[in-house]
């Protein structure tokens, strides 16, 4: 049976995705831990599973050109750790930081993410880093956070100018991508063409590409958890 770093390597190479097998194993060890952790990271228990969902998935980030010419990332929401760490793992030289407000699995992450030099985890949430940190990250990365415009307000003070949200999105909804196009006006941000994949067999998605053309409004980012109840869009 195939270990979970050949799974990577193997499965990424069917998407036209080329993975390190130093980088396959860090990302293998990071599923791991996470298949072992009491808490609930992930719906998926499966470590044959989570190499699609999780480790494919992610990396099919690196078919966004702004990913791969990141010199900063930041994982908005991150959870389990995906799809931060997969990035990190891909893209050594970049510095990777996984924000996620929940205490206990920001502590899992600083444990899962030990091997990792160039992550960093901050255990607050994204509204905070971005009054801390403003305009400080090439690139946001979003995987399964909320509505478009919700996450396009998360990123927008994130980013540098000329930044690039990156939000993984499922089927296309015309309600969420009128909205998004309202709350773009709204914080400066243009959209790019978006970017279909198919990470996992059967199931396609795409990528929803926004860039930062303008300044985003000194007013944002607003109170914790404002974007979710009152969304500008």
């Amino acid at each position: 049976m195939k270990t979970p770093q050949e799974l990577i390597v193997e499965r990424c190479a069917q998407c036209d995705l080329a993975v390190d097998p130093a980088a396959a194993a860090g990302i293998a060890g990071a599923l791991e831990a996470m298949m072992r952790e009491p808490q609930n990271l992930s719906a998926v228990k499966e470590i044959d599973q989570a190499v699609w969902v999780h480790a494919v998935d992610s990396l099919s980030g690196l078919l966004v050109p702004a990913v791969r010419d990141a010199i900063g990332i930041v994982d908005i929401g991150s959870g389990g750790g995906f799809p931060g760490l997969a990035l990190a793992a891909a893209l050594p030289a970049v510095p990777v930081t996984l924000v996620e407000s929940e205490q206990r699995k920001a502590d899992w992450l600083r444990r899962a993410s030990a091997s990792f030099p160039n992550v960093r985890v901050v255990a607050e949430r994204s509204e905070t880093l971005a009054r801390d940190e403003p305009a400080a990250f090439s690139v946001a990365v979003a995987r399964a956070v909320g509505a478009l415009p919700v996450v396009m307000e998360l990123a927008a003070p994130l980013l540098l100018p000329g930044g690039h949200l990156v939000a993984w999105r499922g089927r296309r909804d015309a309600d969420d991508a009128g909205a998004a196009e309202l709350a773009a006006e709204e914080l400066g941000l243009a959209p790019s063409p978006d970017i279909d994949v198919t990470p996992i067999p059967g199931v396609s998605r795409y990528f929803s590409v926004w860039e930062k053309a303008s300044a985003t409004p000194e007013r944002y980012p607003r109170r914790p958890g404002m974007a979710a109840r009152r969304p500008i869009a």
